[in-house]
This record gives C-alpha cells, structure tokens and sequence, in this order.
C-alpha cells in the first residue's frame, strides 16, 4: 500500500469518526449516523475527483471503503450514545483538525498526480480538506463550521497545501513531506481555535 492510500484510510476513518460524534449530538439513529459519516468522509474526495473529471469515483473504486464506514457506523451508535456526556466541542474540533490535515494533503498529491498546475492543486487540496465538513453542517443545520466560527481554517489547509509542494520542489523525501504537512495542518488549526486566533 502507497502512503498516500494509507493517509486516505486515516483520513476516512477520522473523517467518519467527526460525522459519528455530530450524528449523535444532533440524537440522530443509526441511518442518520450512516449518513452524516459518510458525507463527510467522502464529501470532499467527491468533489475533487469531479472537477478533476477522475472517473469511477474513489470511494466507487475502493467499496471496501464504504463498507468499512458502514460497519462501524451499526458498531458506533451504541457506543456513541454510551459517551454522549462526555462528547464536547473540543473532541469535535480535533477530529475535524485531524481530518483537515490529512484530506487536505491527500487531494494535494492526487491533484499532482493528475497533472494539475500548483496552485490548482493547492485548491483541490483545500476543497478535499473542507467539504466533507461543510456538507455534514449543512445536512445537520448548522452553518458550516469554515464559515463561522472566525477561525483559521481554510487557511490553515492552504497554507499546509503549498509548504507540502514547497518541500516537494526542493527534493524533501514525499513520505516525511506528506506526514509533516499534514500534521502541521492539523496543529496550526489546533492551536489557533486554542488561542482564540480570530479572522473577523
């Protein structure tokens, strides 16, 4: 397995797991628990093998995917609903950090893998990191979190997107360019929410 493939099952799973803690919070069952996972975890890679006019879907290409988000969304809903209490924001926004980071270099690499000028690319990685979020806010009827809450976070994508092909350009190895942008993808967005760095 490539490390890009592994860094998209990360993905996927940390994905999901942000869609199970808001499915709950919002008392929804098992079906809508499904549904919001799965929105989210696939939402942005979606939109990205769109505009890239990548066909079958990867999602489609790997079902083994869905079903895995299938599975643990029947084995969740118990479980979830045992922790409720100690559900908080905080548990939500690392969860969608952690998915930023890694969504956001993931759609990057497959962007460059499909010819895509830099700055194209960098946007596919933004897109791949941030919708899958913004359509589980939506589906949940809230207003996406990228877009109130003032804090950095399509930044924070955009900003990881282009050190990962700075590093690229100047011959870093791609496993420890792709492992340390994502992780300061999700760092950056960590810590600006913690210190209450604000755009507004």
């Amino acid at each position: 397995m490539s490390l890009i493939k592994a860094l998209e099952i990360i993905a996927i799973l940390v994905g999901a797991f942000s869609g199970f803690i808001e499915a709950r919070r919002k008392r929804m069952d098992v079906v809508g628990i499904f549904t919001i996972a799965f929105i989210t975890a696939f939402g942005g890679g979606t939109l990205r093998d769109i505009l890239l006019d990548k066909r079958p879907l990867f999602w489609v290409t790997h079902q083994e995917y869905a079903v895995l988000i299938f599975v643990l969304a029947l084995i969740s809903a118990p479980a979830i609903r045992t922790l409720r209490r100690v559900i908080s924001e905080r548990l939500i926004i690392i969860a969608d950090a952690l998915g930023l980071g890694l969504f956001s270099i993931v759609g990057v690499s497959e962007a460059l893998a499909a010819g895509m000028p830099l700055f194209i690319a960098s946007m596919m990685g933004v897109i791949t990191g941030i919708f899958g979020g913004i359509l589980r806010d939506i589906v949940c009827n809230e207003v996406p979190m990228v877009l109130r809450d003032g804090r950095p976070y399509a930044i924070c994508s955009f900003a990881g997107c282009w050190m990962y092909l700075l590093m690229q350009k100047v011959g870093i190895p791609p496993d420890f360019a792709l492992w340390t942008s994502a992780m300061s993808i999700s760092l950056a967005r960590i810590l600006t929410w913690h210190r209450g760095v604000r755009l507004d």
